[in-house]
């Protein structure tokens, strides 16, 4: 049997000029070369929480059953917050615990959030300021 093909979104605030993106696909692709990734946006402002809850209530059940959406706003990186994954009837989040799922988990009803702790799922050398590749990536 044919393994699905995982439909994995990203929604940052990273920018473009800079390589961040590109290392996040890199670990994905590397990790599972039949995944598709697709950017929703890496412009969200510096830190803005609230413009990026928005920017995935917008969009993200546009995406097929099954979609990982993985969302990096985190203005928290390196500090005591949670890292969780949130699965709805049809969709996985993978997000900081910062509040930026928070206008989708009150959108969906049936939502079970897990914190992500088990670092087997970690890249080996865990970074202070990059969860997003460290963290995020790998474990969508």
């Amino acid at each position: 049997m044919a393994q699905k093909r995982p439909f994995i979104t990203m929604l940052t605030d990273f920018g473009l000029q800079d390589t961040y993106a590109a290392i996040m696909k890199g670990v994905i692709y590397t990790l599972n070369p039949s995944a598709v990734v697709i950017d929703i946006s890496h412009n969200i402002k510096p830190q803005d929480v609230q413009q990026a809850a928005f920017q995935l209530l917008s969009c993200y059940r546009y995406f097929p059953k099954g979609t990982i959406h993985v969302v990096v706003v985190d203005p928290g990186v390196g500090s005591a917050r949670k890292m969780i994954v949130a699965k709805t009837s049809d969709y996985y989040f993978v997000a900081p615990d910062n509040g930026v799922l928070s206008y989708v988990l009150q959108k969906e009803r049936s939502v079970v959030i897990r914190e992500i702790t088990n670092k087997k799922y970690f890249l080996q050398k865990l970074s202070n300021t990059f969860h997003g590749r460290d963290v995020f990536a790998p474990v969508a």
